[in-house]
């Protein structure tokens, strides 16, 4: 019997990655266009990649089985 192939989820794969010790990591948003009024620490924050809630992380592991 073998086990059955799951589908990866295309916008999932382009927005998360997985860290070593299997952390949920993804690219805060608001950093594309109109920059100059966005206020500086705002920006800032935004430059540094995001760990996902242990809450979210399960669901989202269930959508990239192979990373």
């Amino acid at each position: 019997m073998s086990k059955v192939k799951v589908k990866t989820h295309s916008g999932a794969k382009k927005r998360f990655k997985l860290t070593k010790n299997g952390k949920v990591k993804y690219q805060h948003t608001n950093k594309r266009h109109r920059l100059t009024q966005k206020d500086t620490k705002r920006k800032r924050i935004a430059r540094n990649a995001g760990v996902a809630s242990e809450t979210n992380a399960p669901t989202v592991k269930k959508l990239i089985p192979y990373k």
